[in-house]
């Protein structure tokens, strides 16, 4: 097996969360671009120099740190949430940092490294990766605002020492991606490990209704053209539309409103909101998407409101790499016989991107309570370490 150092591992997560570090427990706010991230990153090409890697950063901001020739690609993401947790993304980029160091150490398999940028989606959807893997192309990127307004073109701007070219895919033979579950499966059942076996695919996009500003006391509730009352009859009317489409495992979320001009005393005119769907199955999410087109059209239509769609984002629903599979359960089985699982990923991952230039594998280690994107999310240290060595264990026997 390779010589990881798991102090050497911890310590270096528990440095990567002091940028942005935030609020309750161990709670970070360090979204993409922003001063922390920007510092992070830094901090990362430094570790990933020390370790013997060459670092190359993107266009967009994705940090690589890379081995000589082919090599094996690991990491996932260091950017968070608004408010996040310190393992999100920066656990899969650690735990890579630490088996390329000791693999170099050892003179073993060749392993680079990446943190891609703004897979929280500050911006869009997995920005960075999907940027890097062709389902977003840098032009239609550039023009993307998060929600104050700023351009993603002006933001990636802000980032130092950026290469004029992307990585070439082709010198990596494949890609893994360590990452807490962010979901309650494996606290709860006790396992220590989940191999993933697919990610659920998503959809995202923005909704207007547009009705009519009036005063809010001298206005009768007959005929007011309120722009929250036609949030609400939508939200509503698309969990009763949903019943016989959707399985358990389906999700959708109203995440973000905005109420214009949202003051008490005002009926609102306009109301923009983002709707998020995932599912597993490809034919489900266009099923929804129809579903959710009609029913705004049916609440514009009855309310008299003007009715806009903003840009459809999303992937696919993806498998994981047979090969790398087996690999992770092989070491799982190894070090925690009996506790593991696979298990599906409701939550997106850069992987999903990557999916689309070389073979892929994930693995999960436990979220205390289920906790994720919120800054009570937590896990285990000894759970952590469990993870490195089985993540270190697969990639040993891929050599």
């Amino acid at each position: 097996m390779l010589p990881i150092q798991p102090d050497r591992f911890l310590a270096d997560l528990h440095a990567l969360r002091k940028f942005g570090a935030a609020g309750v427990g161990k709670g970070v706010v360090r979204p993409a671009f922003s001063e922390p991230d920007i510092a992070a990153r830094a901090w990362l090409a430094e570790r990933m120099r020390e370790a013997g890697l060459s670092v190359q950063i993107d266009p967009v901001g994705s940090v690589f740190g890379l081995s000589e020739g082919q090599s094996l690609l690991m990491g996932s993401h260091s950017d968070s949430q608004p408010e996040g947790g310190w393992l999100d993304g920066a656990l899969g980029v650690i735990a890579a940092l630490e088996v390329a160091r000791a693999s170099v150490e050892a003179g073993g398999p060749p392993v680079s490294v990446v943190s891609f940028q703004d897979e929280e989606g500050r911006f869009g959807v997995t920005t960075g990766s999907a940027i890097w893997s062709g389902n977003l192309t840098l032009d239609k990127a550039d023009g993307l605002t998060d929600r104050d307004g700023v351009r993603f073109a002006d933001a990636r701007a802000l980032m130092p020492d950026r290469s004029d070219s992307f990585v070439d895919p082709s010198q990596f033979t494949g890609f893994l991606e360590m990452h807490i579950e962010q979901g309650p499966v494996l606290d709860r059942e006790g396992d220590a490990i989940g191999v993933v076996d697919a990610i659920v695919g998503i959809r995202d996009m923005k909704i207007t209704l547009e009705g009519e500003q009036n005063h809010a006391g001298t206005t009768p509730m007959q005929g007011r053209r309120d722009a929250f009352q036609a949030l609400s009859r939508f939200n509503m009317l698309i969990a009763e539309r949903f019943a016989n489409v959707v399985t358990p495992r389906t999700v959708w979320t109203i995440g973000h409103v905005t109420l214009h001009p949202n003051a008490s005393s005002i009926v609102p005119g306009r109301v923009t909101f983002s709707m998020q769907w995932r599912d597993g199955d490809s034919d489900r999410l266009g099923r929804m998407e129809q579903i959710i087109r009609d029913t705004a059209e049916d609440v514009a239509q009855s309310g008299g409101f003007n009715l806009t769609f903003g840009p459809m984002l999303g992937l696919e629903p993806v498998d994981m790499d047979a090969r790398l599979r087996d690999a992770l359960e092989q070491a799982a089985e190894a070090d925690v016989p009996g506790r593991w699982r696979t298990m599906p990923s409701g939550a997106l991952h850069d992987a999903t991107n990557v999916s689309e230039m070389m073979p892929v594998g994930m693995l999960f280690v436990p979220s205390i309570g289920g906790i994720s994107h919120a800054f009570g999310e937590d896990t285990a240290e000894a759970d952590l370490v469990t993870g490195l060595r089985v993540l270190a264990e697969a990639v040993d026997a891929l050599n």
